[in-house]
């Protein structure tokens, strides 16, 4: 189908598609062809018995009991992490696929914690776990679409919830996290490590003390070929399977859009201080068509191949617009198919200078703007503007995750150590549920313009008008 075709094709390719895709044997994967009418919305009158979760505090817990839903892959990482933490207790463990249960199971041990309990069996298995009155937090590293409906039943149980990027994949599963979390009272957060990165965090701290000026445009990206995992098992080097179902590339079958925006969109948002003193006010997105995957598909597996003469709705490569309350700009791209170096881009613009992480690292600054500082004026720079969080826990959580080879260094241990922090002091998270809905929607809504020629499409403000209450993001310290 090629790009230009109009709105109702859009909607027939999608429906087309799902009935299509059971050469893959998915045809119950869901599409947004079920619900392609409109985004759900919610009205900015927040429901009766709910107040708003704006530097929302809970009461402190000194050890954080611990459980975790899924153990493949970024759970199992997940959890050896935790084993590394001060002030937590695992209890708990989950997934659906035993293996994985024993492998978790032998490090654990390994570890000297042989007490963990295992829940396995059914897909209903995890809410046992849940269930249990021994948790303070249940931490989620499930497929996209299992993260909300888990979400909201921990929250409903009286448990604090994380979970892993995205925290919804569409816009009422985003409104399902903010109400659950208001009336519940319980923190929602996702996990977004890139920004806890040392070089966003810098430049985080560089934009709140002024060195770029009045920033206005900013840009991020998930630059990833993905199509080995995509398309089955590859060995992680501990005995593990990514993605040994083929959910991502079920998704990939049926959407379009920016579906995976998070590791991008994050960073600049908070240093652009969305939902602190400006909000996300609509977006355009446009694809390319999808060669990518059939390609890879062809050359896997045959031309002739039920994988190869599927139809795949994600194109190559999206590129999303956010224009902000306040006039400013943030363009997301995502790619995960075409053979080319990993990026995250992560540019920041002022009026001041620029500074930007890929494809290559580079800070440029009044006068001499039209050059890059030389590497060793950037690396003084950085030195001084190094973010407070990471001057102070940095080199602890460095030496930690050299012994941790599947860690993506300091940014998981600073993203772990902030979260079990907050909550065993009672305060307030750093990435909050309005945070989780509003980068999470972009995934939705970018799809939404996509099949509509990139048409502009509001984006909805999860604060309820809360969105100027705070000026920017504040690392919460006890006192």
């Amino acid at each position: 189908m090629e790009q230009s075709d109009n709105y109702n094709s859009r909607r027939k390719f999608l429906k087309s598609s799902v009935m299509g895709s059971a050469l893959l044997g998915i045809s119950s994967f869901p599409s947004l062809a079920e619900s392609i009418g409109g985004a759900a919305t919610s009205s900015l009158k927040m429901p009766s018995g709910q107040k708003t979760a704006i530097d929302m505090s809970a009461p402190p817990i000194p050890t954080v009991r611990v459980g975790f839903i899924g153990v493949g892959n970024r759970g199992w990482y997940a959890v050896r992490r935790y084993t590394f933490l001060e002030g937590v207790e695992i209890k708990a463990i989950c997934d659906i696929n035993a293996a994985r249960i024993d492998i978790t199971q032998k490090m654990l041990k390994e570890k000297g914690l042989n007490d963990v309990v295992s829940y396995t069996g059914g897909p209903d298995v995890w809410k046992k776990l849940v269930e249990r009155n021994d948790l303070d937090l249940i931490y989620i590293t499930t497929p996209w679409l299992l993260h909300t409906p888990m979400a909201v039943y921990s929250m409903n149980c009286g448990k604090h919830a994380a979970l892993e990027v995205p925290a919804a994949v569409t816009i009422e599963q985003c409104w399902d996290l903010v109400n659950t979390s208001e009336k519940t009272r319980r923190h929602c957060t996702m996990l977004e490590n890139c920004c806890y990165d040392e070089f966003e965090m810098a430049t985080l701290n560089m934009a709140q003390q002024g060195v770029f000026g009045e920033i206005y445009h900013g840009e991020g990206a998930y630059i990833h070929r993905l199509n080995e995992l995509c398309f089955g098992k590859k060995e992680d080097g501990t005995g593990k399977d990514y993605y040994e179902d083929q959910w991502l590339l079920k998704y990939n079958t049926m959407h379009t859009g920016s579906t995976y925006p998070t590791h991008g969109i994050g960073p600049i948002a908070q240093i652009m201080n969305v939902n602190r003193g400006d909000k996300f006010e609509f977006l355009t997105s446009t694809s390319s068509n999808q060669y990518g995957i059939t390609k890879y598909a062809q050359e896997k597996y045959g031309i002739d191949s039920p994988q190869a003469k599927q139809k795949y709705m994600l194109g190559d490569i999206n590129t999303t617009v956010i224009k902000t309350h306040k006039g400013k700009t943030m363009m997301i791209q995502h790619d995960v198919t075409s053979p080319r170096p990993y990026s995250r881009i992560h540019l920041i613009s002022g009026t001041k200078g620029i500074a930007q992480k890929w494809p290559v690292q580079g800070i440029a600054l009044e006068p001499d703007y039209h050059h890059y500082l030389k590497k060793e004026e950037m690396d003084e720079l950085l030195v001084k503007y190094q973010h407070p969080q990471i001057k102070k826990f940095g080199e602890t959580f460095r030496e930690i995750s050299i012994k941790d080879e599947g860690s993506h260094g300091i940014m998981d241990y600073l993203m772990e150590f902030r979260l079990i922090y907050c909550l065993r002091n009672g305060l307030p998270i750093d990435i909050d549920v309005y945070d989780a809905a509003s980068w999470s929607s972009i995934i939705e809504l970018s799809e939404k313009s996509v099949l509509s020629e990139s048409k502009k499409i509001d984006i909805p403000d999860f604060t309820r008008g809360e969105w100027n209450k705070r000026q920017q993001l504040e690392f919460a310290e006890k006192s």
